[in-house]
């Protein structure tokens, strides 16, 4: 049991360190659709209006860290415990980690169809949202938004996916094992 608690541990590490990966790379890309989506939303949002000025990639990244690291925390949690079903550490190991991996891939995946969403068919609506008025270019603001809330919508589905691909991996070896 000793050893399924330091390997939790390990997955939540894990986790936390990939969505902060994640999140970092997630907004240096965003950020290069819509500048503006940090600087008059993300960096206010965030209270770090005035180091921005002279940093903003450094900022859209570390936004990204602190709107994601949390992500991890959950999913590693989630993924980890769902990874004590397993019989040996072996096989929660390759379970949580496959999960892990399988999770993000869905989220980057999610995040990729948020852009074309964002592009073609969001950022073309008539909305009366709660958005900046001075926008010079409200299309790409919508656009990274909208990849933002998709990415989130990806992480769910991909936990929920994982879970799944944990719980297939205990069938599998229970029927091995008969």
């Amino acid at each position: 049991m000793a050893k399924k608690i330091g390997l939790l541990i390990l997955i939540v590490f894990l986790s936390i360190i990939l969505a902060s990966i994640y999140g970092f790379l997630h907004n240096q890309i965003s950020y290069s659709i819509s500048t503006e989506y940090f600087t008059k939303f993300k960096f206010e949002q965030f209270g770090i209006i005035k180091f921005s000025i002279d940093f903003p990639r450094y900022c859209a990244g570390i936004v990204g860290v602190a709107s994601t690291w949390w992500f991890g925390l959950l999913i590693g949690l989630i993924i980890g415990i769902v990874g004590f079903l397993l019989p040996t550490t072996k096989m929660m190991w390759k379970s949580a980690f496959g999960a892990i991996i399988r999770t993000f891939i869905i989220a980057i995946g999610f995040g990729i169809i948020g852009i074309l969403v964002g592009k073609f068919i969001i950022s073309n609506l008539n909305t009366t949202w709660n958005i900046p008025a001075d926008l010079t270019n409200q299309k790409s603001f919508l656009t990274a938004g909208t990849m933002h809330n998709f990415s989130y919508l990806g992480g769910i589905i991909g936990l929920i996916y994982g879970i799944i691909y944990q719980l297939k991996i205990k069938k599998a070896n229970a029927q091995h094992r008969v």
